[in-house]
């Protein structure tokens, strides 16, 4: 656990791994759309899975980190996998085909404001006054990102579905995942939950996806953003989460994830042309970001 008076006092190296974090995860919006010009969703997902999987099978090999969970833990780890990554990834992947990469970096920040909601369900954790302040201006955000001046929706109603069915997986999966990980390694965790995750998607790439994959001769544009969504976005990401968590605790890092859509728009506007930053979703961004800091203030899982 961490020592409350340590995460006062977290050196700059700390807020460096936070930041980079934050930056490999907003990046990874923009890779994974430059690999769909290539590759569908379920095969994007698998590949991730697999691939980030073996290299931390790996990590954990050299440094001596438990693999397997004890087999009485087997049922919370299927279903904490379930829920992440795979609803989650079937929720984000497939809504980012539908709508842009903003606008579902945005959406996907909100989960820090929906954990507390499902810890009040489920713990019973109480909702401070700043909890709901910051959900109310959140979600005024986004309405204003998604809805038109008459009132039409600006995106696809199934990609905002879908993105939402995301936010609701990865809150939950968040709750769920309190019990197991003050009793293991974050690097045991990871691997369980992609190597779990991988099982679960096999069967839908088979029968989905397969035919297509195997007919991609894959380009140096495809290699390079998939290596890039792997190596940063699924694998040093979540190293560099971790520690952070360990030194500073899940409040204080959770108010990182506010840097998430910014890197994302930037990232956007020079790597994707077809990617049109408007004002109104500018405005629509700051709004739900204001929310979401505002909604960190008070909350903290015990």
């Amino acid at each position: 656990m961490t020592d409350p008076k340590a995460s006062n006092k977290a050196p700059y190296g700390t807020y460096a791994l936070a930041f980079f974090a934050m930056l490999f995860w907003g990046m990874s919006f923009v890779w994974i759309k430059i690999v769909y010009q290539y590759y569908d969703p379920l095969t994007t997902i698998f590949i991730r899975l697999v691939v980030s999987s073996a290299l931390l099978v790996l990590l954990a090999l050299i440094f001596k980190i438990p693999i397997l969970p004890e087999r009485k833990d087997y049922k919370a780890f299927l279903f904490l996998a379930f829920l992440e990554p795979f609803v989650y990834y079937i929720g984000e992947s497939f809504g980012l085909q539908r709508v842009s990469s903003s606008v579902a970096a945005i959406m996907i920040a909100t989960i820090p404001i929906v954990t507390p909601i499902f810890a009040y369900l489920k713990l019973k954790e109480r909702l401070s006054i700043m909890n709901f302040v910051g959900i109310f201006i959140s979600f005024a955000g986004i309405l204003l990102m998604i809805f038109k001046k008459d009132l039409s929706l600006e995106y696809s109603l199934a990609g905002i579905s879908l993105l939402l069915l995301a936010v609701f997986a990865g809150a939950y999966y968040t709750i769920q995942l309190k019990p197991l990980s003050t009793k293991y390694n974050p690097i045991t965790i990871i691997i369980s939950m992609n190597v779990i995750g991988s099982v679960y998607f096999l069967p839908f790439f088979m029968y989905f996806e397969y035919s297509d994959f195997i007919q991609i001769v894959p380009n140096m544009e495809l290699i390079t953003a998939l290596s890039e969504l792997i190596l940063f976005s699924s694998i040093m990401a979540l190293v560099f989460f971790v520690k952070v968590v360990e030194r500073i605790g899940p409040s204080k890092t959770a108010a990182f994830t506010n840097l998430i859509p910014v890197v994302t728009v930037i990232a956007a506007w020079y790597l994707l042309p077809e990617e049109i930053i408007t004002s109104k979703m500018l405005i629509g961004i700051f709004v739900v970001t204001v929310g979401v800091f505002i909604a960190q203030l008070k909350f903290r899982i015990q």
